[in-house]
C-alpha cells in the first residue's frame, strides 16, 4: 500500500490549481450585455441566426451609399405584407433623411450601421461607442426612436466591438445566409443563394444599392413564403431575456 504525504509546497500547489479552475469555470458564466460567454470560447460571437424551432426568417437590407432604389424596395415589401430590417449608416441617414422616416413609418426594423461605414476594429473601445451612439442619435431624431439592433460595417468584428455594442443594451447582429447580391449574380442565382440554406431562425444579408436585388426580391419572398417560411423583422425573431451565442453565432436561450 503507497502513503502520500502532502508538504506545504504540495498543497499550495493544489490550492492554486484549485483557483485558477474556479476562475476558467467563471468564464461560462460571465454577462456581457444581455449575451452570456461560453467557456469553450475567448471569443464573443455575435447573432448570426437563432435557435427557432418554428420555420420564422428574417431580411435584412444594408444601407451606405445609394439610395436609388429604397422606394422600390419598400413599396415591393408593402405588396407582399413583410417587414424586414434595414441597418443605415450615420451618413447615409443625414443623406436621405426622408427615406429613413418611411421605413421606420412602414414598420420595418431601423438598425445602425455604424456611423461613417469604417473598420471598427481598428478603433479604440471609447471610439467604437462613440461611432455606434453617433449614428443612434441620428436615428432617433429622425424616427423617434433609438436603434437596438447594430450591425458592424463589413461584418468585421472582435471582441471590443461587439462588447461595446452590448455594454449599450444593443445587439450585435451578423447574418448566416449571404445573398450575394452586392457582387451583381443574375436574379436567379440571389434567390437560390437566399434559399438554399434557409432553416429556422435564420437572417439573410441583402443590400438596397445591388443592381439585380429589386428584381430578385419578390421571388425572394415567394419562394421562401412556398416552402412554408414566416419573415419577420430581427427585433422579432431575437431570444428574450440572457441567451448565449455557440461557435457559429447561433443565439440560443441561456437556461
Amino acid at each position: 500500500m503507497k502513503f502520500f504525504i502532502l508538504t506545504k509546497r504540495s498543497l499550495l500547489s493544489i490550492l492554486l490549481c484549485g483557483v485558477l479552475g474556479i476562475s476558467a469555470a467563471a468564464v461560462g458564466i460571465t454577462t456581457a450585455g444581455k449575451a452570456i460567454t461560453t467557456a469553450t470560447t475567448d471569443r464573443i460571437i455575435p447573432i448570426y441566426n437563432v435557435d427557432r424551432t418554428k420555420k420564422v426568417c428574417s431580411i435584412s437590407f444594408d444601407a451606405a451609399w445609394g439610395n436609388e432604389q429604397t422606394d422600390t424596395l419598400l413599396k415591393i415589401l408593402d405588396k407582399y405584407n413583410v417587414k424586414t430590417t434595414f441597418f443605415l449608416v450615420g451618413s447615409w441617414v443625414e443623406k436621405y433623411p426622408d427615406s429613413v422616416k418611411k421605413i421606420a413609418k412602414k414598420g420595418h426594423d431601423v438598425g445602425n450601421h455604424s456611423d461613417k461605414h469604417d473598420h471598427l476594429t481598428q478603433m479604440s473601445e471609447s471610439t467604437i461607442v462613440e461611432d455606434v451612439k453617433s449614428c443612434n442619435e441620428k436615428i432617433k431624431k429622425l424616427t423617434g426612436k433609438s436603434p437596438t439592433l447594430f450591425r458592424p460595417p463589413y461584418g468585421d468584428y472582435n471582441n471590443s466591438v461587439v462588447s461595446s455594442v452590448m455594454g449599450l443594451d444593443m445587439y450585435c447582429v451578423q447574418w448566416n445566409i449571404d445573398s450575394l447580391d452586392w457582387k451583381d449574380p443574375s436574379v436567379d442565382r440571389i434567390v437560390q443563394n437566399c434559399v438554399n440554406k434557409l432553416v429556422p431562425g435564420s437572417i439573410i444579408l441583402l443590400h438596397n444599392g445591388a443592381t439585380n436585388t429589386p428584381e430578385a426580391l419578390p421571388k425572394i419572398i415567394e419562394a421562401i413564403q412556398a416552402e412554408g417560411y414566416e419573415i419577420v423583422p430581427i427585433s422579432k425573431i431575437l431570444l428574450k431575456g440572457k441567451y448565449t451565442t455557440d461557435v457559429q453565432g447561433k443565439m440560443c436561450k441561456y437556461e
